[in-house]
C-alpha cells in the first residue's frame, strides 16, 4: 500500500484556489451576500449554483446555507481564484447580511423549547425506581460533566478536484460524461462519493475518491470531510477548473466538529453492602447544529452509562439537543467515553461513601456478561487483578487512604510533607464498529483477487492512519494463502464500500472478511484456473443488547454484531499533586487489556499508548469550551496538547481469551483512564471531583478551602 500524499503536496495546473464565507450569526437568516466586483478567473458560488441536493449524505447539513442560519461559520458561499493571495483580500470584502434570530447554546435551553423535538431521545425503564427510592436510606447522588475535545490532527480538512483528461479515443458525440477526481483525507471516502454525486446531480460512477493521508484524526474526518469535498466538487463542476480547498488552522479548529459535551446526573440507592438498588440517570448531549450522528453518540453514551453494573430499578432518559453551535461529531470512543466517564466516577464515589476500597467494589458488583456473550471471555475481575497487579495498587490505595484521612480538618500545607498522591481505578469497554448505518443501509464488502502472476489483490475502500492495517492483512493473507507478503497488493482505488473507517472497524470487520475472502480462494486455487475473484460482505444484524433492555428507536435497525464481542479494558492511573502549581503529575499508567486475539502487538501497544496520551489530555490540559456559540482565537492559542516530553509510564497487559477473534481496543483508554485519572486526583486532594477537563483553579480553590480561605472568583 502506496503512502498517499497529502494534500498540502498536490498542486494540479490551472489550479483555482477556495476560500469559504460563513455566517457571522450563530442564528437567522440570509438576506443577500455582499461582494467586490470580481476580476476575470474569479467566481463566487452560492446555493443557488447547486444542480442537485443541498444536503449533506446521511445528515441535514445544508452544503451552503440558503435562508436559515443555524451556527456561527456555517458556509453561505464559496470564492474562487486563481491567486491565493488576492483571494484572500476579496473574502475579507464580502459580507453576508442577515435578519438574525434568538440562539440556543445549552441543552437546558434547547429542552426549553416546548415545540422543539431533540435530536435523538432514549428512555429505560426496568423494575420500579419510584418505589425503590421511597424505601431507601441511603442516596448517593452526582451530576457528571464532559466537556468538548478538538481532534487536532496533522493536516486541516481540505479537498483538492479536477477532472480527468478526456479519452481521445472516445468520439465527440459519444463522449461519456468526464470522471470528477477528489483527493482528500477522508475516514469514508465512499461517503464522500455520494455526497458528491447528489451534490451534483451526476452519477456516482462519475466521482473517483482518491484519499490522502490522515493521519492522526481521532474519528474527526468522517462527514466534515464530506461537507468540504463538496464545496471543493461543487467548484470544479462550475468553472471546470481545478479547485484547492484547504481550511486554515483556524477555521478548522473554530468550525469543525468537537466531542460532544455531555451532562449526566445519576442518583442512586444503596444497601446496607453498597449495592446499587435503584438508579435514576438523566442524560444531555450538546448535538450542536443539525445533530449530526445524534442517534449513534447518544445511544453510546447510554451504554457506556448502563456499563458493567446490573441494577434492578432503573430510570434513565437520555437527550440529545440541537443547539446553534457548530454540529458536533464523533471522537474516539464516539459517546462511550462520556457515558464510562459518569458511571465510573459515581461508583467510585459510592465506594468512597461506604469506605470501601473502589477496585473491591468492582470486582463484587461488577458483570461484564452483560455485554459479553462469547465463551471463554476475560471477566471484569480479571481485568481488575491485571491492572491491580501490574500496578501494586492495594497497597498503593491502602496507604494513600491512611495519609487521606489523617490529613482529614488540617490545613492542606500545615505540616512540611510529600505532595498529596491518589491512585485510581476504572473499568470500560468498547464496541467493533456502529450501531447504527445511514443511507446506504450497512451493506460493505471486501473483494480479494488472485491473479494469474499468483499476486494477492486486496481491494478495499478502508483508509487508515498509517500503514499498519496494509500489513496486517497482508500478514494475514500470507498465513492463510501460504504466500510470501511481498505478493500482496492493497488496492484502495475504485474498491468495494467497506464502510466507514472507524470504531476500531479496520482490524475487526475488514480483516474477518480479508480472511473469509482467502480461505474461499485457498479452497478454488487448485480447482478453478487464475484469476480467482471473490468477494465477501456483511450486513447489520438486527437485534438488541444490555439483556435485551437496549432496542433501537422505531425506525432504525440496530446492529448488535458491533457490541456482541466488545474489547474491554481495566485502567489504573497513580498520580501526585503539586500544590505550588496546582498540577497533577502522572506517576504511571496501568491498562489490563482483553482484545481478544491480538495480530500484532507492537501496533496494538501503539495505538493504546497513543490513546491513553490523548485521554489524559482531555481530563485535564485541553480546556476549551463554547462562549455564545462560538470559540475565541484565544483559546486556540492556549489549546495545550501533550508532548512527548509529558508523556508518563504506561504500562498495558494483554489478556488473552479462548474466543479467537479480534476485537476493538483502540477507543478503550478514553473509556476508563479518564475516571481513573479523576479518582486518583479525588483521593490526592480529598475531594470528589466530577467534571472533565479538571481545571487547575479547581484544585487552587479546594486547596484555600482546606485552609480556611475563600476562593476569590477569577483566580487562575
Amino acid at each position: 500500500m502506496e503512502a498517499p500524499a497529502f494534500l498540502e503536496d498536490i498542486f494540479p495546473q490551472h489550479l483555482l484556489y477556495a476560500v469559504t464565507i460563513r455566517s457571522p450569526v450563530s442564528s437567522g437568516f440570509v438576506k443577500f451576500i455582499v461582494y467586490p466586483k470580481l476580476p476575470a478567473n474569479y467566481y463566487i458560488i452560492t446555493a443557488r449554483n447547486i444542480p442537485g441536493k443541498n444536503r449533506l449524505e446521511d445528515t441535514s447539513i445544508p452544503i451552503l446555507a440558503d435562508g436559515r442560519l443555524s451556527y456561527i461559520g456555517e458556509p453561505v458561499a464559496i470564492l474562487l481564484g486563481q491567486d491565493k493571495t488576492k483571494l484572500i483580500e476579496l473574502a475579507s470584502q464580502c459580507s453576508v447580511i442577515v435578519d438574525e434570530e434568538r440562539a440556543v447554546f445549552s441543552c437546558v435551553e434547547a429542552s426549553g423549547n416546548a415545540g422543539d423535538a431533540p435530536a435523538a431521545a432514549r428512555v429505560i425503564k426496568i423494575g420500579d425506581p419510584g418505589e425503590a427510592f421511597v424505601k431507601s436510606g441511603r442516596i448517593v447522588t452526582g451530576s457528571y460533566t464532559t466537556e468538548i475535545q478538538d481532534h487536532w490532527y496533522a493536516e486541516p480538512a481540505g479537498a483538492v478536484t479536477l477532472y480527468e483528461k478526456d479519452n481521445e479515443k472516445d468520439e465527440p458525440k459519444k463522449k461519456p460524461e468526464r470522471t470528477l477526481v477528489v483527493k482528500t483525507a477522508t475516514q469514508w471516502p465512499y461517503h464522500v462519493k455520494r455526497s458528491i454525486a447528489a451534490t451534483l446531480g451526476i452519477e456516482q460512477s462519475a466521482v473517483l475518491v482518491e484519499p490522502t493521508s490522515l493521519s492522526l484524526h481521532m474519528d474527526g474526518k468522517l462527514t466534515f470531510a464530506s461537507l468540504v469535498a463538496c464545496h471543493c466538487a461543487l467548484g470544479t463542476f462550475v468553472t471546470k477548473r481545478p479547485v484547492r480547498l484547504i481550511l486554515n488552522r483556524e477555521e478548522d479548529f473554530l468550525f469543525s466538529p468537537k466531542r460532544c459535551k455531555a451532562n449526566i446526573d445519576i442518583a442512586s440507592n444503596i444497601d446496607e453492602n453498597g449495592s446499587i438498588t435503584a438508579s435514576e440517570i438523566e442524560i444531555a448531549v450538546n448535538a450542536g447544529a443539525y445533530g449530526v450522528n445524534a442517534q449513534e453518540i447518544l445511544d453510546q453514551i447510554c451504554l457506556g452509562v448502563l456499563g458493567f453494573y446490573n441494577v434492578d430499578n432503573l430510570l434513565l432518559t437520555a437527550r440529545a439537543e440541537k443547539t446553534n453551535i457548530p454540529p458536533q461529531g464523533p471522537f474516539s470512543g464516539f459517546g462511550l467515553a462520556q457515558g464510562f466517564f459518569a458511571m465510573e466516577r459515581h461508583v467510585s464515589y459510592i465506594a468512597d461513601f461506604i469506605k470501601l476500597d473502589p477496585a473491591e467494589w468492582r470486582k463484587t458488583y461488577a458483570d461484564s456478561r452483560l455485554i459479553n456473550h462469547s465463551k471463554g471471555h476475560v471477566s471484569a475481575g480479571e481485568l481488575i487483578e491485571a491492572a491491580a497487579s501490574m500496578s501494586d495498587y492495594y497497597r498503593k490505595w491502602a496507604s494513600y487512604e491512611l495519609l487521606r484521612q489523617s490529613r482529614k480538618g488540617k490545613p492542606i500545607l500545615a505540616e512540611k510533607e510529600e505532595n498529596p498522591r491518589g491512585i485510581g481505578i476504572a473499568l470500560g469497554f468498547q464496541g467493533n464498529g456502529l450501531l447504527y448505518s445511514g443511507e446506504d443501509r450497512g451493506n460493505y464488502s471486501v473483494e480479494v483477487t488472485l491473479t494469474k502472476e499468483s499476486v494477492l489483490e486486496i481491494k478495499t475502500s478502508i483508509t487508515s492512519s498509517d500503514e499498519d492495517y496494509g500489513k496486517i492483512w497482508a500478514r494475514v493473507a500470507c498465513e492463510i494463502m501460504s504466500i510470501d507478503q511481498d505478493m500482496v497488493r492493497i488496492n484502495t482505488i475504485n474498491a468495494p464500500d467497506c464502510g466507514p473507517s472507524c470504531a476500531s472497524r479496520n482490524i475487526t470487520v475488514i480483516t474477518k472478511l480479508v480472511e473469509r475472502c482467502c480461505q474461499a480462494i485457498r479452497k478454488q486455487r487448485f480447482h478453478d484456473p487464475l484469476p480467482i475473484t471473490v468477494r465477501r460482505s456483511i450486513k447489520p444484524q438486527s437485534g438488541s443488547l444490555w439483556n435485551g433492555y437496549f432496542t433501537p428507536p422505531e425506525g432504525k435497525v440496530m446492529d448488535i454484531n458491533s457490541f456482541s464481542k466488545p474489547g474491554m479494558a481495566a485502567a489504573v492511573v497513580e498520580v501526585t499533586i503539586d500544590l505550588i502549581e496546582c498540577l497533577p503529575k502522572i506517576r504511571g499508567v496501568w491498562l489490563g487489556i482483553n482484545g481478544g486475539r491480538i495480530i500484532s502487538k507492537n501496533r496494538a501497544r501503539r495505538n493504546l499508548i497513543r490513546g491513553a496520551v490523548q485521554a489524559l489530555g482531555w481530563a485535564f490540559t485541553e480546556n476549551i469550551a463554547y462562549s455564545n456559540g462560538s470559540l475565541s482565537l484565544e483559546q486556540y492559542s492556549n489549546y495545550v496538547i501533550p508532548i512527548p516530553a509529558n508523556i508518563p509510564p504506561i504500562n498495558i497487559n494483554f489478556l488473552s481469551d479462548d474466543s479467537g477473534e479480534t476485537r476493538g481496543i483502540g477507543e478503550l483508554p478514553f473509556t476508563c483512564i479518564p475516571a481513573a485519572f479523576l479518582q486518583a486526583v479525588s483521593q490526592a486532594m480529598d475531594h470528589c471531583f466530577k467534571t472533565i477537563p479538571l481545571k487547575r483553579k479547581e484544585i487552587w480553590d479546594i486547596m484555600r478551602l482546606k485552609n480556611n480561605e475563600t476562593p476569590v472568583q477569577g483566580t487562575k
